[in-house]
């Protein structure tokens, strides 16, 4: 099974034996078995001080979607020098430009925030078509976007050039699955190498602590 179809099944058992283990059967995560070393460090974004933790995701993604609470809840309660960001992935579905300059168009209008998590419930909670440039406008406009703003922004230079960016650092980190999550430019990890979801998040508090030691 490629990586990058890895089952939500799969992950569900992984979540559900974690909770079973006791406490002691826990070990400290291990490089190419928990998680992957980069061949070649990636540059950062995250000023001097704060250790980068990057999410790699697609708005189509189910698992993606399964997985935003709990690492919503993990971002908010990360100490103060962790710098979170999120890249949408170019692959799951085939309008996946379209879905990174959505991601890129409510980041530029201030209005990401709010809106990543109606993306998300409007794709797989409420089943509307957002595939496409127009329905994508359509939804922002029902969602209560101002439509010309949205329109303009969605076709903006700057928001091309983030996509494209977002393409290259996919690329860049070798992501083979979505949701996974890259550490200090230096380390990958996902809910094949992990294990589940939950250990990924395990794993990934594992390796701030070790990017804080340099």
């Amino acid at each position: 099974m490629k990586r990058r179809d890895f089952s939500l099944a799969a992950t569900s058992i992984g979540l559900l034996s974690l909770a079973a283990a006791p406490a002691h059967a826990q070990r400290a995560p291990k490089a190419g078995t928990d998680f992957l070393v980069l061949d070649k460090r990636v540059p950062v974004d995250a000023p001097a001080g704060k250790v980068e933790v990057v999410e790699f995701f697609s708005y189509n993604c189910p698992h993606c979607n399964d997985f935003e609470p709990s690492l919503e809840a993990w971002v908010k309660a990360a100490p103060k020098d962790m710098a979170f960001r999120r890249i949408p992935v170019p692959f799951v579905g085939n309008d996946v430009e379209a879905k990174q300059r959505l991601y890129f168009t409510l980041e530029a209008m201030g209005k990401l925030d709010e809106y990543h998590p109606k993306v998300f419930a409007a794709i797989h909670a409420q089943r509307q078509n957002l595939t496409g440039e127009a329905n994508i406008q359509a939804w922002a406009e029902r969602a209560g976007l101002d439509g010309a703003k949205f329109k303009e922004t969605f076709a903006s230079f700057g928001v091309a050039s983030k996509a494209r960016r977002a393409s290259q650092q996919t690329e860049a980190y070798k992501v083979a699955g979505v949701p996974a999550l890259a550490v200090a430019g230096r380390w990958y990890v996902d809910g094949e190498t992990a294990g589940s979801m939950a250990k990924v998040l395990q794993v990934a508090t594992f390796l701030i602590g070790e990017a804080k030691k340099g």
